[in-house]
């Protein structure tokens, strides 16, 4: 595919992150999160940093009821099913984590940081993180 975008989606692995929450639900979402948050883990793979941003994304979708920023009308229906009070519990693991994601240790602030477009993912990442808030 190669898409490479602004946008939580906008990249093969946050649109591949649609496939493993449909298939694994609320573990995805957590196992994405926990995955950056891991001590073990010094630096953060462009991958591993879009899959914190589409999962950060989903969950907001789940906890506001807003589906209009997800891509995939059988995403929509996983979150519009979904049991926000149960996955409210996620919100600091995620500000967290999006945290590492926009810092040094992480890959895509450096792979954006001379882009045009650079503003723009750093206003989503934060945007993410305040809706998490």
């Amino acid at each position: 595919m190669n898409l490479w975008g602004t946008g939580p989606f906008d990249n093969d692995s946050g649109k591949a992150f649609i496939d493993e929450v449909l298939q694994d639900g609320d573990y995805a979402l957590a196992e994405a999160f926990d995955v950056v948050l891991d001590a073990d883990m010094d630096f953060i793979e462009a991958e591993e940093g879009q899959r914190v941003m589409a999962a950060a994304e989903i969950l907001n979708a789940v906890l506001t009821g807003d589906t209009s920023r997800l891509v995939d009308a059988e995403l929509r229906g996983w979150v519009q099913g979904a049991d926000a009070p149960a996955l409210a519990s996620l919100k600091t693991s995620a500000r967290n984590a999006l945290a590492r994601v926009m810092g040094e240790q992480s890959d895509l602030p450096g792979l954006w940081e001379d882009g045009e477009d650079a503003e723009v993912w750093l206003g989503e990442a934060q945007r993410l993180r305040q809706a998490l808030s």
